[in-house]
């Protein structure tokens, strides 16, 4: 399979398929448009300066053809000719070029050199007419001028020609073409960061969006209000459109988890409370065991239910949530107190150490109880009879630190990250009644929060978990 229909992993997941990339796209159409200028620049250049310098040698070759043209007379009924010096030494001075020149009058040769090409029509008057043409293995720039002359009482046409190579010419465009050229080629080496730091700036937008789309949590299902450009804004809202249909199908769900939940509870409290009584009134064994095997499994799925109301409980509220402030300490305390009864059940001591101080830290009430509802209860579920669990709140720099340490049955040699997962139990746990959700609301609950979570073996013997939350903004102040 190509590369096209193939995704791809990265530290979010999976990839979907792509085209190539944007960027390199933006790039070589800049620089293709860039190189397109650069010759476009080049040419413009050379032709421009060709046609200026063949202008501006026109004009000198014009003007001494002219000249000397005037200076033809009529002297006691013939033509005079005087070449004027000075038209020749201007010619000249425009570079190692070799004149020719031809005079005509009446159609005939009157001097010069009489196989110069003649224009293809006669100019009819001072003004010059110029033609280029092949001379004795040259080429000529010529130009002609005609004026009429009196002879013998009668007017006489007469025919100036004047011819010049362009040697001269042609290294003055060469010269001006190389120039072109590299001026053509640093447009184009300009054009080369320029188009990167434009490419980048027009994507930059998509950039931050990306990145703000990455910062959000698992369960932020908050629609997108990053601002973005008027050609993101179908996107945006297809995508907020897909996040509120998501929103939506997430709420069901846990609607309906919860709502199960709840009508499970009550038919499984009435069957344990008929099984308990069908156990004190059998007296076979056998059927006492059976009793005591359905009662076991009631209290599982009853437990079960329970830990699932949680879970979708902490699943709403991570996408609904309700922040404020929060004293630690007495919720902790209000916590402790209540799991007093179930603890003496089991001979189990809970001991709780507060800070004078309040802690106060910004969260989601229902999650934050949900969290050390679960710890408190995990660990009198794995305690031994006659032990301590220890409950201590303390401050950590800018963080509240809630750890809870028992004298249980400990990991097993498992982490904290496996045991956090959905339904994951510890190898040394099965004949203890459980879901394998509790910390995984502990831990969910969290991250809401901007908390951590972690779960290490204690030193002789046990758990610690440890619950690290935020403090608000004046706590960090004034610690």
């Amino acid at each position: 399979m190509s590369a096209r229909t193939d995704g791809r992993k990265s530290g979010g997941g999976t990839v979907p398929p792509y085209s190539p990339s944007l960027r390199r796209r933006l790039i070589t159409q800049l620089l293709g448009l860039s190189a397109i200028l650069a010759i476009a620049l080049f040419f413009a250049v050379r032709i421009s300066s060709e046609q200026a310098s063949e202008a501006t040698l026109d004009g000198i070759l014009g003007a001494a053809t002219t000249a000397i043209a005037e200076e033809l007379r009529s002297v006691d009924g013939g033509p005079l000719v005087e070449l004027p010096s000075g038209t020749f030494s201007i010619l000249s001075a425009m570079g190692e070029e070799r004149i020719f020149y031809r005079i005509m009058i009446g159609g005939r040769d009157l001097t010069g050199y009489e196989d110069l090409p003649e224009p293809a029509k006669t100019p009819s008057s001072l003004e010059p007419v110029f033609y280029t043409a092949v001379y004795r293995e040259a080429n000529l720039r010529i130009a002609a001028v005609a004026r009429n002359l009196v002879i013998d009482e009668g007017p006489v046409r007469l025919l100036v020609m004047v011819g010049q190579t362009r040697e001269a010419q042609n290294a003055i465009a060469a010269r001006l073409a190389n120039r072109a050229a590299a001026l053509g080629l640093a447009v184009f080496l300009a054009a080369i960061p320029l188009s990167l730091l434009a490419a980048s700036r027009l994507l930059r937008p998509i950039e931050k969006l990306a990145a703000a789309m990455e910062r959000r949590g698992p369960r932020d299902l908050r629609p997108v209000r990053h601002p973005a450009p008027a050609e993101l804004v179908p996107l945006m809202s297809a995508l907020n459109s897909f996040i509120t249909r998501l929103r939506g199908t997430l709420a069901q769900t846990e609607t309906f988890i919860a709502e199960a939940a709840h009508h499970i509870r009550t038919p499984l409290a009435t069957i344990r409370s008929e099984a308990e009584l069908a156990l004190r009134l059998a007296s076979d064994e056998a059927m006492r065991q059976r009793m005591r095997s359905l009662i076991r499994a009631v209290d599982e799925g009853s437990r079960s239910t329970s830990q699932l109301l949680d879970h979708a409980t902490v699943a709403y509220r991570a996408g609904h949530q309700s922040f404020s402030e929060i004293d630690l300490g007495r919720v902790t305390a209000a916590l402790a107190e209540r799991y007093r009864t179930p603890a003496d059940l089991k001979d189990i001591h809970i001991q709780l150490s507060c800070p004078d101080e309040p802690l106060i830290t910004f969260g989601d009430a229902v999650l934050l109880e949900a969290a050390i509802r679960n710890l408190i209860d995990n660990a009198i579920k794995y305690s031994p009879p006659d032990t301590d669990i220890h409950l201590a709140l303390q401050r950590r720099g800018p963080l509240a630190e809630l750890t809870c340490r028992d004298h249980g049955r400990g990991l097993d040699g498992q982490t904290g990250g496996t045991l956090s997962g959905r339904f994951q139990r510890g190898t040394n746990v099965d004949d203890v009644i459980g879901s394998g959700l509790g910390l995984t609301i502990v831990t969910e609950a969290a991250a809401v929060m901007d908390g951590q979570f972690s779960l290490v073996p204690a030193e002789g013997g046990g758990a610690l978990a440890t619950l690290m939350l935020p403090l608000t903004g004046m706590q960090e102040e004034s610690a």
